[in-house]
């Protein structure tokens, strides 16, 4: 009886701790959670009868507060009205956003487009971009990259520079993203597909590393579109195909990098203000603005410190 005991305690204080630390990593984002985003973004599995005990526990205690349908470690109804908006809007652009994914796709040597960024997590602000994950062929990245960022300088024209927002590529040699962390694990997973299904499957299966940090989350295919050849495209890649395309795609990826380490050693800000800043390889390139990775990721860490300073007596070294 005594162990039995023992053993609910423990599984209790994890499921404190678990919905505590998934609603302090929203609460970066000023986002609260439904019930059952508390379930698929937690660290562990939680009993349906053990998680309502917990989060009425959670409330009487105010460590949590529940905001109309939404959960959140800060009482602050104008978050709840804030997230019901962006979610409306996200349903508005994200149909938009599938539409330009597929398009995207056209283009030479782009073996799969995701959408990415907060619309991923359907959510978009009064000025919401619109972000991409781009996974290109094999040895052929830099090619469709320029070809892609070539197409972006007429988006300018027209003002449609947002729509198309390009922050991420890998080729078919980099799927397992290097980065793995709660950031990274949460952006692998809430990409919504929008063209190339096979590869974008795979890439799902290399990264299962995922599952060491969301566990419960199940990547959705439900956007997938039907993966098309396309003859233009096609006439451009076999040309490309080659010895020319090996040094073309080196010559780009050198040139890139160097203009893009001269934009950071002279501090250059983007349209948003903030400081530039592309990492690359051969096989992948990203934007990071500000190492906002590594500042989510610290921030995160600092906020979990806090609520164990606050609430030891979840995080006792039995239950973690």
């Amino acid at each position: 009886m005594i162990q039995a005991l023992k053993i609910g305690n423990a599984a209790q204080q994890r499921a404190e701790i678990t919905i505590l630390k998934t609603l302090a990593y929203f609460d970066i984002f000023d986002y609260p959670l439904t019930e059952l985003e508390i379930k698929n973004f937690g660290g562990h599995f939680l009993d349906e009868n053990e998680f309502r005990s917990v989060i009425r526990k959670l409330i009487f205690v105010k460590a949590i507060f529940r905001i109309s349908e939404f959960y959140s470690l800060r009482d602050d109804l104008s978050m709840a009205k804030k997230r019901a908006e962006g979610n409306r809007r996200a349903q508005e652009l994200i149909p938009r956003a599938i539409q330009i994914g597929a398009f995207l796709y056209k283009f030479p040597y782009i073996k799969a487009v995701a959408i990415s960024g907060s619309l991923s997590k359907n959510y978009a602000d009064a000025k919401a971009d619109i972000d991409f994950f781009i996974i290109a062929r094999s040895n052929r990245l830099w090619i469709a990259r320029t070809f892609l960022h070539l197409f972006k300088k007429i988006t300018f024209l027209y003002g449609r520079q947002h729509f198309y927002c390009m922050n991420y590529f890998i080729d078919e040699k980099a799927l397992k993203i290097r980065d793995q962390n709660i950031y990274s694990a949460m952006e692998v997973v809430t990409l919504l597909p929008a063209a190339g299904p096979d590869v974008l499957r795979e890439f799902f299966r290399v990264n299962g590393w995922t599952k060491d940090w969301l566990p419960c989350y199940e990547p959705s295919y439900a956007m997938i579109g039907t993966q098309k050849n396309y003859q233009v495209k096609t006439w451009i890649e076999n040309f490309f195909n080659h010895q020319r395309g090996d040094k073309l795609d080196n010559f780009l990826f050198k040139w890139t990098r160097r203009r893009w380490q001269k934009k950071e050693s002279q501090g250059r800000r983007n349209l948003k203000g903030k400081i530039m800043n592309l990492v690359t390889g051969k096989h992948f390139s990203k934007s990071d603005p500000e190492a906002f990775q590594e500042k989510i990721v610290k921030m995160y860490q600092t906020k979990v410190d806090q609520l164990k300073d606050r609430y030891p007596e979840y995080f006792t070294d039995s239950a973690i």
